[in-house]
């Protein structure tokens, strides 16, 4: 048996800029975090030939090319595994849709089972560039390289996207102090929502094919957000980044009708009111997480919790995609 876990992640600033369809023709920078919250994989031999998959269903199938799950399919023709004795099965901490990366999660934690029972030695940046072919380029999901990239490496990375393709990436040189207070000041509070990225994924994608000049200088604006996110962290002005969230989030929900909602900006403007300094929602919108930095964690505690939200407490992982057990 082989388990092996990825972690999901928040984004801390320029999140949407690393889309192909901007990246290509513009250049793309963000900064995200993993977190402890995971998505595992177990990997086990099974006695009879056949293929089972769990996740939310389950499948019972004698070859690959008959699983319908397309990830895990396209996972196994990648790695060119086709033993018909196999049992793979996916849990996470957090349910997919909630805007933590959960599918990128997933596509590197099943690479990394697979590489590992055919004994092949892949980098993070390996790892993390083959989840990217199998999302974006087999299957055609509009959706950008941050999720597969953050997974696989862990930590608190800074990700230049060039227009050649290339990601440059390097860890944020975040002071002890300022990583401590990052942690304990950043809080998570589920909305109740999930939903589907693709959609307005989908929208950004097209409008920024076909060059609209709106949400060309949205995201050059989120961009430019996400270096002087870097910048507050690593010199240490919380304050300052909690602002700039505020900053990203208000321009963030310009880009799509389906960003936001009236009740999500009703928790946001409450937040505000009593202890963040700023905020903004987790992923491409419409639904999941609500991440503020407090001011006042005691007094965002109790006005989330009147609100009916649930908080999910995290540290950020610095491991990435790795094999947690094998025997």
């Amino acid at each position: 048996m082989i388990i092996t876990r990825s972690p999901l992640r928040v984004s801390l600033g320029g999140g949407g800029t690393d889309l192909p369809s901007y990246y290509r023709e513009h250049g793309g920078f963000l900064v995200a975090a993993a977190i402890d919250k995971y998505v595992y994989i177990t990997q086990h031999r099974t006695f009879q030939p056949e293929i089972i998959v769990k996740y939310s269903k389950l499948e019972r199938v004698a070859s690959v090319d008959q699983i319908e799950h397309p990830i895990v399919r396209e996972a196994l023709r990648l790695t060119g595994v086709t033993d018909p004795h196999l049992e793979l099965t996916s849990m996470a901490d957090i349910p997919g849709g909630t805007g933590l990366g959960s599918s990128g999660s997933f596509t590197t934690a099943l690479l990394k089972a697979l590489h590992t029972q055919r004994k092949n030695l892949v980098s993070p940046a390996e790892l993390a560039e083959q989840a990217c072919t199998i999302e974006l380029d087999r299957l055609g999901e509009p959706i950008g390289k941050q999720d597969q990239y953050i997974a696989a490496i862990g930590g608190i990375t800074a990700f230049t996207f060039h227009p050649d393709g290339r990601v440059e990436y390097r860890p944020c040189a975040i002071s002890e102090e300022t990583l401590f207070n990052l942690e304990d000041n950043l809080l998570l509070f589920f909305t109740g929502y999930s939903r589907s990225a693709s959609a307005i994924l989908k929208d950004q994608n097209e409008r920024s094919k076909a060059a609209d000049q709106a949400m060309l200088d949205n995201l050059h604006f989120t961009k430019d957000l996400g270096r002087q996110s870097l910048a507050a962290l690593e010199t240490g002005r919380l304050e300052e980044f909690a602002r700039l969230m505020d900053v990203h989030w208000r321009r963030k929900q310009a880009r799509s009708v389906g960003m936001s909602n009236d009740r999500i900006n009703a928790w946001y403007d409450h937040a505000r009111a009593h202890g963040a300094l700023g905020g903004k929602l987790i992923g491409a919108g419409g639904g999941g997480f609500l991440m503020f930095y407090a001011g006042d964690k005691q007094e965002l505690r109790r006005a989330m919790r009147e609100q009916g939200l649930q908080e999910v407490r995290f540290r950020f992982d610095f491991e990435g995609t790795k094999v947690v057990a094998q025997n």
